[in-house]
């Protein structure tokens, strides 16, 4: 049997294409930190810009020049640390061992999850914990997003374990502003859900070429479904269905900018399909998966590129053209 001539037809890297449960990523892993901080923040996408900059990388060949680059704009209200989760190093892994929540919550956070009767800190009733990890929530409130059920996600405590403890219990009740866990500078990687596309076809889907007009049947579409044996359709045979709305992560995205006054930044009449910059922001390197208005997860790298310098660039201009 001869060898294909051509490459496949779309990626199987990520499979199955599956629609995300949630409309904001979750974490699965941290990198390791020794600063006692917040390994996370959730923000929201506004839009996007166009910054003029000074190269500061070491061995481009526009060193010391001024360069033009895209920049994504993400609104960063601040959060509220709403309790502290507990966990047990068991058999198969950590486990849950208890919740301690902060004495007053939010009101919107009642649209979330259903706020416990009963917010009073036993720290003694939870006794040979292996770690601990912040439950935060965002305030879309003060965004320009039309909801006002927040985010609630558990974000690592970088530190020791006694370290990580006391923090909580320094923060809980309290606002966590982004410039708590990250300076200019640095990278991040953010997690967030792709733009939805619905139901669609094999070319779009997967790139399947159009067939010539003399095929039988479709022109786009694939010419079989398989061979004869096995007797069955194998999963990575190219199939119209739901494209879009998956997690995906954009590693290393070097923060140009963290603002404390959106105006700043806001165009005349806001910024299109988003409105007004109202809280801190940040400027990262580049573009972010999602539509605007969408919450995405900063976290510190998992997978950090050394090559990258960590000191921030020199901003000279930033376009507030709408």
């Amino acid at each position: 049997m001869g060898q294909p001539s051509a490459p496949r037809r779309g990626s199987v890297q990520f499979w199955p294409r599956k629609r995300a449960r949630h409309s904001v990523a979750r974490a699965r892993s941290w990198a390791a930190e020794s600063k006692v901080k917040p390994l996370g923040f959730i923000g929201y996408k506004a839009g996007m810009t166009h910054l003029l900059i000074s190269d500061n990388r070491p061995r481009s060949v526009t060193k010391g020049e001024e360069i033009m680059v895209a920049s994504t704009i993400i609104d960063c209200p601040s959060m509220n640390a709403a309790g502290i989760c507990f966990y047990k190093l068991g058999p198969l892994g950590l486990q849950k061992a208890g919740y301690i929540w902060a004495d007053t919550l939010s009101k919107n956070l009642g649209k979330k999850i259903q706020l416990p009767k009963k917010t009073a800190k036993k720290y003694d009733a939870v006794s040979g914990f292996d770690d601990v990890r912040l439950l935060v929530h965002s305030n879309p409130v003060r965004a320009s997003v039309n909801t006002k059920k927040p985010k609630l996600m558990e974000l690592a405590i970088g530190g020791s374990k006694d370290e990580k403890l006391a923090y909580a219990q320094q923060v809980l009740g309290k606002e966590i502003k982004v410039e708590d866990v990250f300076e200019s500078g640095v990278s991040v990687d953010v997690h967030g859900i792709t733009k939805g596309k619905g139901f669609q076809g094999t070319v779009k889907r997967f790139g399947v070429p159009i067939r010539q007009h003399k095929a039988e049947k479709t022109k786009r579409g694939i010419g079989t479904l398989g061979p004869w044996h096995p007797n069955r359709v194998r999963y990575s045979v190219a199939q119209p269905g739901k494209m879009g709305y998956h997690l995906r992560t954009d590693y290393n995205k070097p923060i140009l900018k963290i603002g404390k006054s959106g105006e700043e930044i806001t165009p005349s009449g806001g910024v299109s399909k988003y409105g007004l910059l109202k809280n801190n922001y940040l400027l990262l390197k580049g573009s972010v998966v999602g539509p605007k208005k969408r919450a995405v997860l900063l976290m510190k790298p998992i997978r950090p590129n050394l090559s990258i310098t960590k000191e921030a660039p020199q901003i000279t201009y930033v376009s507030v053209k709408s």
